[in-house]
């Protein structure tokens, strides 16, 4: 198998491929060009739009060309794989600003050096597209039998599927056309859920041009509990630190199941392969060793090494006792409103936000997992005023594994 590909295996990346033989022998005879295509359809990425994106990097560093196709075309209609219902429309303003925020993050991760990696717009050709000869061309190539046989069309149907999203399959389709007459590109890569609309570029391709190109899909990351990868008490893990500071998504990492861990190492980050298994394989403290470097190594592709350090820091002074404080996500208060008593359920929602709702920190206090520096918190009706203080702040944690820190001016 070639090299490239081996490595994805190796890590975990590959689930399907039209012809893992064929693109094996293409790849061998010298460099080949792919693409990943990212709808803009949110302010920020998350973490599970970057799987694709660690086996972009892994493609590139074996000599491949990779283009990362922002959807600003395609965002206008809304993907339906993997949806119950429909996108809620956005502005086409709100998706170009949105693209170009998407760009910037992936150019800090992947490097974009216009040549052996680059953006495309699919807007350049979709939005003015003439809508009865793109039928003709397009539309007549595709059998809406066929395409009421893939799994992302067939859950919809349960639920309802419009026909504005029924046309992405197509659209898709033609941004493979699109890049293979632009760039020679042969091989798209994507999540396991667009293996529809992958299979259905590379057959229009065939047909109306005659170039075998390939699909290959990654597996729709869980945790070992079944559970999706990056779903977190606030969400989606977003790139964006305004979303998800650089603390709580170095907490992320570190708060992972032990059988996690290898999995995890070996697709989010660089390390080598046999490392990763190595770290994967600890237990006791090594374990949580192994956790704090897939932590440490994630947050550093991510946001930078000066912020994995001091989230790093910051994890160490909330639940070692020693390090930088300043890393632990904080806000500052008034004394006198602490003077006056604030009470527990509004410190944890209103005030500092850690929880989203009354009932939820009534719960955390019932559940016995409300402590404010180091005194638990017995009753949803404790008022806390600055007897509670220590070295000028209120440390909140909820639970073992999300801290707080209110500093009181």
């Amino acid at each position: 198998m070639n090299r490239a590909l081996e490595t994805l295996k190796d890590r975990g990346f590959i689930q399907q491929c039209t012809d893992i033989e064929g693109l094996s022998a293409l790849m061998d005879t010298g460099p080949i060009t792919f693409y990943i295509g990212c709808d803009p359809t949110g302010p920020s990425l998350h973490i599970g739009h970057m799987v694709p994106f660690f086996a972009f990097r892994h493609m590139r560093a074996a000599g491949h060309v990779g283009i990362a196709l922002m959807g600003a075309g395609t965002a206008r209609i809304g993907d339906p794989s993997g949806k119950t219902e429909t996108r809620k429309m956005i502005s086409y303003e709100a998706i170009d600003a949105n693209a170009r925020l998407f760009e910037k993050q992936l150019d800090r991760f992947v490097g974009f050096d216009g040549k052996t990696a680059f953006t495309a717009n699919n807007k350049d050709w979709l939005a003015n597209l003439n809508y009865i000869d793109f039928l003709r061309e397009i539309g007549s190539q595709f059998s809406v039998n066929r395409m009421l046989s893939f799994e992302a069309y067939k859950k919809r149907l349960e639920t309802g599927l419009s026909f504005i999203e029924f046309n992405y399959q197509l659209l898709q389709s033609y941004d493979y056309l699109q890049l293979n007459e632009r760039f020679g590109c042969r091989l798209q890569i994507g999540g396991d859920d667009q293996w529809g609309n992958i299979t259905a570029g590379a057959d229009l391709i065939r047909r109306l041009n005659g170039h075998e190109c390939f699909g290959l899909t990654f597996p729709l990351v869980t945790t070992s509990d079944g559970k999706k990868m990056g779903k977190t008490e606030k969400g989606a893990l977003f790139l964006d630190p305004t979303i998800t500071s650089p603390y709580d998504f170095f907490q992320y990492w570190r708060n992972i199941a032990d059988a996690d861990v290898e999995k995890f190492l070996l697709m989010f980050t660089f390390l080598p392969s046999e490392e990763c298994r190595e770290l994967g394989r600890a237990k006791d403290a090594g374990i949580n060793e192994a956790k704090q470097r897939l932590a440490f190594e994630v947050t550093k592709l991510i946001h930078g090494e000066e912020e994995a350090t001091k989230a790093l820091a910051g994890a160490k002074a909330a639940f070692g006792g020693s390090g930088n404080l300043d890393s632990i996500p904080s806000k500052t208060i008034s004394l006198a409103s602490l003077e006056q008593g604030i009470g527990v359920l509004d410190l944890y929602t209103t005030v500092s936000g850690m929880l989203p709702s009354n009932s939820e920190a009534r719960r955390l206090v019932q559940q016995g997992g409300a402590v404010v520096n180091d005194r638990k918190v017995e009753s949803e009706k404790t008022v806390v005023d600055p007897s509670w203080l220590a070295d000028g702040a209120l440390m909140l944690r909820a639970g073992k594994k999300r801290v707080f820190r209110l500093v009181v001016e």
